[in-house]
């Protein structure tokens, strides 16, 4: 039985990418903003895959409406020998505690609601949101997320999510998201098993217990011995040799460097400040991006993080790359923004194998 995803707010498609390589199909990829979506296209170029419905700059509200559905999709209502599902991450800035802070009536807030009217007007079988903790954690945005919640129970689903730390996945970067997956009791059951987390790699606790580098003073292409006992996965330098970032195709889209003091006086390892916060090479990345898409000062170097060294941060394969014609402050809102990709891919292989199991199971 084929598996038909369909992929709203797709940005760069890391969330995507992760669903296609555990086996599903995306049919249909929804990015509003043109050049993310030509962006998305670019990194793809040389996969050779299409989506059946192709690509789409609407706006996601204008699905809405039955007759653009219908004229678009004219055979979704044809289940019979298919499973479909929705994934998709809605902007969160209104909801993220570093962020604007708006909430549910905020630009970008507004549109986690227009997601789940999508789910709940098309009943997919199954379906992914993922957003910030902050949804979930904040006082405010949690209950508009427990109403959201609500109305997808209401609409049928059996409901399961979790905050999931990209670390446990084998990512070099602490991030919390959360992910809720619902499944539709009418195509499913109404006593399902379906639990997340199958796939990490690590636990937070075999993590929190090892002795991670602090800092160190910072020396130009300096070397520094790599202490006993450390998860080589998920240190910044593994990543750095695993992509070969020095010969990536966006090695060179680095921020120009304006005074070179302020690049040499920060110890390797130094993330406290506000701002020219310094990775250390054996140790994950707070984040890949933060602020005004200021990434990260090179462990080592006397710069920025190059594009080539935060797609690595966020477990890009090797050769996924950006097209070089872009601006590059849009190149680093591109990656901040994704869903770490060994994350997503963990999340997909969740479903996929519980998909899977329980076709075997009706075919008995």
């Amino acid at each position: 039985m084929d598996v038909e995803v369909f992929s709203f707010f797709s940005g760069l498609g890391f969330l995507d990418l992760g669903f296609e390589n555990a086996g599903f199909n995306i049919v249909f990829v929804n990015e509003h903003d043109k050049r993310f979506l030509s962006a998305y296209q670019y990194a793809r170029r040389n996969s050779g895959h299409t989506p059946v419905y192709g690509y789409s700059e609407n706006d996601v509200r204008d699905y809405l409406s039955d007759t653009l559905w219908n004229k678009t999709f004219p055979n979704y209502n044809n289940r019979e020998n298919k499973l479909i599902g929705f994934i998709g991450g809605p902007p969160c800035p209104d909801f993220s505690t570093a962020g604007k802070n708006e909430g549910e009536k905020g630009e970008n807030g507004q549109l986690t609601s227009v997601y789940v009217k999508l789910i709940t007007k098309y009943k997919p079988d199954f379906f992914v949101l993922e957003n910030v903790k902050g949804l979930f954690q904040t006082k405010k945005h949690k209950e508009f997320y427990e109403r959201m919640k609500r109305k997808l129970y209401r609409a049928g689903y059996s409901l399961f999510d979790s905050l999931e730390n990209a670390l446990e996945y084998g990512v070099p970067q602490y991030r919390d998201r959360l992910v809720l997956i619902g499944l539709l009791r009418s195509r499913f059951g109404q006593h399902l098993d379906f639990q997340i987390g199958h796939h990490r790699q690590y636990t937070m606790e075999e993590i929190q217990k090892i002795n991670w580098p602090q800092i160190a003073p910072f020396e130009e292409s300096g070397d520094l011995c790599k202490p006993d006992g450390l998860i080589d996965d998920l240190t910044v330098e593994n990543w750095f040799t695993r992509n070969d970032v020095r010969h990536h195709p966006n090695a060179n889209d680095i921020f120009a460097v304006k005074s070179i003091s302020k690049f040499t006086s920060i110890p390797e390892g130094d993330s406290g400040g506000k701002s020219f916060k310094r990775l250390h090479r054996w140790r994950y990345s707070p984040t890949a991006a933060y602020g005004n898409n200021e990434v990260h000062l090179h462990p080592y170097l006397p710069r920025r993080i190059s594009v080539a060294e935060a797609l690595a941060i966020q477990s890009l394969p090797a050769d996924f790359s950006l097209p070089p014609d872009l601006p590059l402050s849009a190149k680093f809102k591109m990656v901040g923004n994704g869903v770490p990709y060994l994350l997503a891919f963990g999340i997909a292989k969740d479903l996929s194998e519980w998909i899977e199991q329980f076709l075997h199971r009706i075919e008995e």
